[in-house]
């Protein structure tokens, strides 16, 4: 790709690279031509697991030296062209529009909400600092965190309270369709078994937003029998979950696949709202593997779609509304949507939709939105156009 105009369709203060050359020295070098090299308040990374992730990360920081640089592997990119694979995505802020403050949280086998907290709370102090020095105060956060590690819940918690009224989205990072490791990236090495906080203040309009296709039915499944840690359904109205579970949404195929789960999601309702739970994988012994926190006792609500293009351009139509023309979305969606899309033959047609609304970031494990961890879901946040 040639070189990328630091304003990216409008004065919104980030530039943005994409690179699929095969090796990471070649592929860091695409993005350096690409992406300014001074002035810049954070470089964000969305890098496929074809990459090595140790060696990208160690590559791209000598290459920024100076620059903070983040990021995460995927399942998938939202690349400036549409949906991609095999490739990495690089976003840089500039110091002129955006202040950046990023914490690490690490062992996350071990954490507690109380340290989520502490790090939250000292982060957006930080964050208050350095952007009252430049008279920016408007600001919101970013999640990046270990897809497999089933600590999402207790993390975005932990982050959401201690935040006051500043808005948060983010992803679970992605390890393709392999479901085997996946990592965050922070002063020039990978982490597993972590999460990042990002917080980023600006001048710039800005707006978070969510958005699925999915309305609830009244077919309601309740939660029997669970493993809770693991994230495992055995049984669902006192029945083997799989089977169940097919029942109720309708799929008469005994072949359960990640195509079946992406087109029968499961909502919970929370707050008056739902949000969809998606299924992994169906076990051996018929268990199914949720990507979000079960619970015994939780009641599961079948789902009817409405149409996936027309939702996300409604979210669009609606974004636009509210804050005007948008320089660039900054968009976390759920694996799921991605194969339900190519189930329905919509792939190319919602990668169309990306490139025209200019998405860029990354397919995930799943997302988080406020407080929530959730599945089967487009969330990001909305950068605005400088005023004239």
């Amino acid at each position: 790709m040639g070189q990328t105009d630091f304003r990216f369709g409008g004065a919104s203060g980030v530039a943005v690279a994409k690179s699929k050359a095969a090796g990471v020295e070649q592929a860091v070098a695409d993005l350096a031509a690409q992406l300014p090299s001074d002035e810049l308040a954070l470089i964000l990374l969305f890098v496929s697991p074809s990459y090595d992730p140790h060696q990208f990360i160690a590559e791209i920081s000598r290459q920024f030296d100076g620059t903070q640089v983040c990021g995460c592997t995927t399942a998938g990119e939202l690349a400036p062209d549409g949906w991609d694979e095999n490739s990495v995505v690089a976003l840089a802020f500039g110091r002129a529009d955006f202040s950046a403050v990023v914490r690490p949280i690490l062992n996350l086998d071990s954490f507690r909400v109380e340290d989520g907290r502490r790090i939250s709370a000292e982060a957006r102090q930080e964050l208050l600092r350095v952007s009252s020095q430049v008279e920016r105060g408007n600001p919101f956060g970013l999640v990046l965190i270990d897809g497999l590690c089933r600590r999402e819940e207790a993390v975005m918690s932990a982050i959401y309270a201690s935040l006051d009224d500043i808005p948060i989205v983010g992803g679970s990072a992605g390890d393709g369709m392999r479901f085997e490791r996946t990592f965050v990236f922070l002063d020039g090495k990978a982490h597993t078994n972590a999460a990042l906080l990002i917080l980023l203040s600006t001048s710039l309009p800005f707006r978070v937003f969510k958005c699925d296709n999915f309305e609830p039915r009244p077919q309601k499944m309740v939660v029997t029998e669970a493993d809770t840690e693991n994230r495992t359904v055995r049984e669902l109205n006192a029945e083997p979950a799989a089977k169940e579970y097919s029942r109720v949404v309708g799929i008469m195929d005994a072949k359960l696949d990640p195509f079946s789960f992406a087109s029968h999601p499961v909502l919970v309702r929370v707050g008056g709202s739902y949000y969809a739970r998606s299924i992994q994988r169906v076990e051996p012994d018929g268990s199914l593997h949720f990507f979000c926190a079960i619970d015994e006792g939780m009641v599961l609500t079948a789902a009817t779609s409405r149409s996936l293009v027309g939702t996300t351009r409604e979210a669009f139509a609606e974004t636009r509304d509210q804050i005007g023309e948008v320089s660039l979305y900054i968009g976390f969606e759920c694996l799921l949507r991605r194969l339900d899309a190519e189930q329905h033959q919509l792939a190319r047609d919602m990668s169309e939709l990306y490139r025209q609304n200019r998405v860029v970031g990354f397919h995930t494990y799943g997302e988080q939105f406020g407080s929530m961890h959730v599945n089967q879901t487009f969330t990001g946040v909305a950068i605005g156009r400088r005023p004239a």
